[in-house]
Protein backbone atom coordinates (compact mmCIF):
# COMPACT_ATOMS: atom_id res chain seq x y z
CA UNK A 1 0.00 0.00 0.00
CA UNK A 2 0.97 3.14 -1.04
CA UNK A 3 0.56 6.44 1.37
CA UNK A 4 1.25 10.19 0.81
CA UNK A 5 0.12 13.81 1.89
CA UNK A 6 -0.26 15.82 -0.78
CA UNK A 7 -0.48 19.77 -0.23
CA UNK A 8 -2.56 21.88 -2.81
CA UNK A 9 -2.88 25.25 -3.32
CA UNK A 10 -5.86 26.47 -4.98
CA UNK A 11 -7.37 29.50 -7.42
CA UNK A 12 -8.70 32.07 -4.91
CA UNK A 13 -12.57 31.01 -4.80
CA UNK A 14 -12.05 27.91 -5.56
CA UNK A 15 -11.25 26.15 -1.91
CA UNK A 16 -14.69 24.67 -1.11
CA UNK A 17 -14.80 22.71 -4.54
CA UNK A 18 -11.51 21.25 -4.41
CA UNK A 19 -12.41 20.44 -1.00
CA UNK A 20 -15.55 18.55 -2.21
CA UNK A 21 -13.88 17.32 -5.18
CA UNK A 22 -10.78 15.42 -3.01
CA UNK A 23 -13.82 14.17 -0.90
CA UNK A 24 -15.07 12.61 -3.30
CA UNK A 25 -12.31 10.58 -4.65
CA UNK A 26 -12.12 7.00 -2.98
CA UNK A 27 -8.18 6.65 -2.70
CA UNK A 28 -8.44 10.23 -0.44
CA UNK A 29 -8.69 8.88 3.14
CA UNK A 30 -8.66 12.24 4.99
CA UNK A 31 -8.97 16.02 3.40
CA UNK A 32 -8.37 19.54 5.46
CA UNK A 33 -8.94 22.98 4.22
CA UNK A 34 -6.26 25.07 6.59
CA UNK A 35 -4.86 28.02 6.49
CA UNK A 36 -0.94 28.90 5.94
CA UNK A 37 0.99 28.29 2.45
CA UNK A 38 -1.55 25.32 1.21
CA UNK A 39 -5.38 25.54 0.83
CA UNK A 40 -5.74 22.12 1.05
CA UNK A 41 -4.83 18.90 2.15
CA UNK A 42 -5.02 15.67 1.49
CA UNK A 43 -4.35 12.14 2.66
CA UNK A 44 -4.07 9.63 -0.17
CA UNK A 45 -3.95 5.67 -0.45
CA UNK A 46 -3.28 3.16 -3.50
CA UNK A 47 -2.32 -0.31 -3.88
CA UNK A 48 0.72 0.57 -5.64
CA UNK A 49 3.31 3.63 -6.19
CA UNK A 50 2.75 3.40 -9.59
CA UNK A 51 -1.27 4.37 -8.76
CA UNK A 52 -0.30 6.57 -6.61
CA UNK A 53 1.47 8.80 -9.06
CA UNK A 54 -1.66 8.60 -11.68
CA UNK A 55 -3.78 9.69 -8.98
CA UNK A 56 -1.97 12.88 -8.25
CA UNK A 57 -0.82 13.31 -12.09
CA UNK A 58 -4.10 12.40 -13.72
CA UNK A 59 -6.71 13.52 -10.85
CA UNK A 60 -5.78 15.70 -8.60
CA UNK A 61 -3.38 18.02 -10.25
CA UNK A 62 -5.91 18.50 -13.22
CA UNK A 63 -8.47 19.57 -10.97
CA UNK A 64 -10.26 23.05 -12.29
CA UNK A 65 -8.23 25.55 -9.86
CA UNK A 66 -5.70 23.70 -8.68
CA UNK A 67 -2.98 25.63 -8.69
CA UNK A 68 0.09 23.73 -7.59
CA UNK A 69 1.17 21.30 -5.17
CA UNK A 70 3.93 19.36 -2.71
CA UNK A 71 3.50 15.55 -2.25
CA UNK A 72 5.11 13.79 0.44
CA UNK A 73 5.76 10.05 0.31
CA UNK A 74 5.16 8.24 3.80
CA UNK A 75 7.50 5.85 4.59
CA UNK A 76 6.15 5.12 8.47
CA UNK A 77 3.14 6.04 10.29
CA UNK A 78 1.14 5.01 13.46
CA UNK A 79 -2.53 5.96 14.21
CA UNK A 80 -3.40 6.72 17.84
CA UNK A 81 -7.22 5.21 17.84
Amino acid sequence: MALAIVMINVEVGKENEIFEKLYELPEVKEVYMVYGVHDVIAVIEADTMDALRSLITEKIRKMDGVKSSMTSIVVMHKKKE
